[in-house]
């Protein structure tokens, strides 16, 4: 069954299920290649995917880009694993709240077994514990001391 794709509104490229498609529309400069990134992280294997991922995740446009990073995260989520290829490309993006990645890391932290982590990651991973742990009594502590506050007003 031959597909046709709307590349212009990515309509149907959720089901994109062919790498040699989304390699010739990346070569026509198409638009919506990081939407169609998502479908080969849906619908191809880890092998077939990742260099297109990878190649994604470097699109100029900031949302297609940002799809892109959602694809790698969608790969995570349904294979238990990433390619070498696809850890450096979030690792150069950058774990923190405010990277492109954050999400895409979080997907590989949630769905990746640690000990399948490279050391970045690993060590990312004990960092974010901790500092979730951290915030997490700083908060407990910041209302306790709002509720002994109003309860002195009233008192």
């Amino acid at each position: 069954m031959t597909r046709s794709w709307d590349w212009a509104t990515g309509e149907g490229l959720l089901g994109l299920d062919n790498p040699a498609e989304w390699d010739a529309a990346f070569e026509r400069g198409e638009r919506s290649l990081g939407t169609a990134a998502i479908g080969l992280a849906f619908n191809c294997s880890l092998e077939d995917a990742p260099p297109r991922l990878v190649r994604a995740t470097q699109l100029p446009d900031t949302d297609q880009r940002g799809f892109a990073f959602t694809a790698v995260g969608t790969a995570a989520r349904l294979n238990g694993a990433l390619t070498p290829e696809l850890h450096e490309v979030l690792r150069a993006a950058g774990p923190g709240r405010r990277s492109i990645a954050v999400n895409a890391v979080d997907d590989t932290l949630t769905f990746v077994p640690f000990r399948d982590l490279p050391p970045w990651l690993k060590r990312w991973a004990v960092y974010v514990t901790v500092r979730d742990k951290l915030e997490g009594w700083w908060l407990r502590g910041k209302d306790a001391a709002r509720r002994v506050w109003q309860v002195v007003r009233r008192g």
